[in-house]
């Protein structure tokens, strides 16, 4: 049986990602140069550069006719004409990186028609690689994984920061919940789909290159996924921004949709 083109595409990420952490962990822990990017957009390292170059390398010449989006290469336009784009974060949690936690990922996605279709988030600290297609399961160092089976969101663990648990976001209260959080966004959903929490939640403007990859893992391990509203995230945005990303198993999405006033 001939292999499906996003299967294809996520071999090819894998294999992107896993040598990519290979690069990076040459600067980790050993004081690579970083500043902080205009318009408090956080930090950005030496690091991050040499991965996105060796990605931008490796990725567009397996795949010349495809677009890029990545978040440490200048926007260009042009991807927006295209039906194929890849949307990469070399380093998803600098911070936790240049601080020499374990925290941190390469975030590798292909979006077809605004739609992610192949994904793979690799964290080279831990050894960890998880990995999906449109057709094909979630899995994690290619064993399946398989997201949480809550229904209730009393008592759920919520892998978010502390900033959505305001009052302000929850009409009827904040509801009786736990609260796990780590740097990297695209980690997050994975821990989503592996049910190492019961669901995931930002709900202020995500950018595209930290949800992308995630988001389909997250899918295909059983999870909804949706923007703080409850409508579907779409991609290659000229503004590659979403509105927010939840991912929990439909019952607990539900429940979170009426908890946030948006159902």
């Amino acid at each position: 049986m001939p292999v499906s083109e996003p299967a294809a595409d996520t071999a090819l990420l894998v294999d992107a990602a896993e040598a990519a952490g290979k690069i990076a962990l040459g600067y980790w822990r050993r004081s690579p140069e970083a500043w902080d990017k205009p318009g408090d957009a956080g930090p950005v390292s030496e690091a991050d550069l040499a991965v996105d170059r060796a990605l931008h390398e490796e990725l567009t010449a397996a795949r010349p006719g495809y677009g890029w989006l990545s978040e440490e290469t200048p926007d260009d336009a042009a991807r927006l004409s295209q039906e194929r784009v890849f949307i990469v974060d070399p380093i998803d949690g600098t911070r936790a990186f240049l601080a020499g936690d374990e925290a941190w990922a390469v975030s590798l996605a292909v979006a077809v028609g605004g739609r992610i279709t192949a994904a793979a988030v690799h964290l080279p600290a831990r050894g960890l690689t998880y990995a999906a297609s449109l057709d094909t399961l979630a899995t994690c160092n290619g064993l399946p994984i398989a997201a949480s089976q809550r229904q209730d969101l009393e008592g759920a663990d919520l892998m978010t920061n502390k900033a959505n648990l305001a009052p302000a976001f929850w009409p009827g209260g904040l509801p009786e919940v736990k609260r796990s959080f780590r740097s990297s966004l695209a980690w997050r959903l994975c821990l989503a789909a592996e049910a190492r929490a019961d669901a995931m939640l930002t709900l202020r403007p995500t950018w595209e290159w930290d949800a992308a990859a995630g988001s389909l893992i997250a899918e295909r391990a059983g999870c909804r996924i949706s923007d703080r509203r409850g409508r579907a995230l779409a991609f290659n945005r000229p503004e590659p921004q979403t509105d927010g990303v939840i991912a929990a198993p439909p019952a607990l999405h539900r429940a979170l949709m009426t908890a946030l006033g948006a159902d």
